[in-house]
């Protein structure tokens, strides 16, 4: 993006490696310096003097935690236009750009926007996802994987890197409970006042606990004594910091009437087990609780691979008045759908792919397939354009 756009905005939570990246591109030459507006001094030199600031700026300059200083954006804007080159400037944030209209409204058609994520498994493993293109192209064949004798492990870790780097259970769960407080408490003041912080805590637990189920406000307001229109503000600002992630409703289906409300997930598995006091072994002694984060860390990892895939996708979840539903539904840019279910069993049989079957016929041409994504260790064929697979393959090196 940096050789073709005169600005690109990296845009994730707290301590996702937005930073790390920034820097090292700084070290390969790829960008000239590094700003943190983390660094009170220059936040201060920049809120005083936003014009002269970016003025002297040099020519590749990185930005980091933007957000902080909007008063730089209406300049960073001058200067692009001033003299229109590619790779200008990379600036980060910890809040969505959403969250603050005037990075987009300053920038558009000058900046292009990139979410970072916790790190994926292929990240870990050091592999190139092609999990998703791949699943579109139907390119299939019965085999067996590598037994994920660790994916519960990987689901309580999550994907942010302190996090993983850090072996001992305790210090993780300490550093991922910690971590979300600071969030709550830092980061959320940054974009408004908090009357109760602990209210907020207190959501964000349920939220983790309720993890890709349909949002129910008037159950979350019962459960937390939170009233609506505040629980309201409270949802959008976790939006906003990105630990919490609202997957939309598919839209239409000829022959079934949809719901239209959206479902939640956390940004990171890892982080919605410490909330939850669980780890690996516990998770698994949860049925419900188990089957919802397995779900969530699938979702999670869908979006990481959207987020770097060479064509854009959208990722949706599907559920009829009558009660079918579909974990995921995905859409290519070609507007075929891909429709995914996850399941935390070893085994899997025809009764699975029954909403899939019923989902999917109705979608006619654009429908690409149904996949089933299950703890067991082979691929299986259920019909034409379906398949059970182990959810290990979402990061497996696949051979072309």
């Amino acid at each position: 993006m940096l050789k073709v756009m005169p600005a690109v905005f990296v845009q994730g939570a707290r301590q996702v490696g937005k930073t790390t990246l920034a820097q090292r591109l700084v070290e390969a030459g790829v960008m000239d310096a590094y700003y943190s507006f983390d660094d009170l001094a220059l936040l201060r030199a920049a809120e005083r003097d936003p014009k002269g600031f970016v003025e002297n700026l040099p020519e590749r300059a990185v930005l980091d935690e933007v957000q902080r200083v909007p008063e730089v954006l209406l300049p960073l804007k001058q200067r692009i236009d001033a003299q229109r080159k590619p790779g200008m400037f990379l600036l980060t944030g910890s809040a969505s750009a959403l969250t603050f209209p005037q990075i987009a409204d300053a920038l558009v058609g000058r900046m292009a926007p990139i979410i970072l994520y916790p790190l994926s498994q292929g990240e870990m493993e050091g592999v190139r996802e092609s999990w998703l293109q791949r699943a579109f192209e139907g390119d299939w064949q019965i085999q067996s994987v590598p037994a994920s004798d660790d994916l519960w492990l990987r689901v309580a870790r999550g994907g942010y890197p302190e996090a993983v780097r850090l072996t001992d259970l305790q210090e993780r769960t300490l550093w991922l409970r910690a971590y979300a407080s600071t969030l709550l408490t830092r980061e959320v003041s940054l974009l408004a006042d908090i009357e109760r912080a602990a209210d907020l805590g207190l959501l964000l637990t349920l939220l983790a606990s309720l993890t890709c189920q349909m949002l129910n406000m008037a159950s979350l307001s019962r459960e937390t004594g939170i009233p609506h229109s505040t629980l309201q503000r409270y949802l959008k600002l976790l939006e906003a910091v990105m630990i919490v992630v609202r997957v939309p409703a598919w839209h239409a289906h000829p022959h079934q009437q949809l719901l239209k409300t959206p479902k939640v997930m956390l940004n990171d598995t890892g982080l919605a087990t410490a909330l939850l006091q669980h780890d690996a072994d516990s998770l698994q002694r949860d049925p419900l609780l188990r089957g919802r984060m397995l779900e969530n860390f699938v979702g999670m990892e869908l979006l990481k691979q959207m987020s770097y895939a060479s064509e854009p996708y959208r990722l949706y979840h599907l559920r009829t008045s009558k009660g079918r539903e579909v974990d995921f539904l995905i859409e290519n840019a070609h507007g075929f759908l891909l429709g995914v279910e996850v399941k935390a069993s070893a085994t899997v049989d025809e009764d699975d792919f029954r909403h899939l079957r019923a989902i999917g016929e109705g979608f006619g041409t654009r429908w690409a397939g149904g996949v089933v994504l299950y703890t067991g260790t082979t691929l299986l064929p259920f019909g034409e354009r379906l398949w059970a697979m182990p959810v290990s393959c979402l990061w497996q090196a696949w051979e072309r």
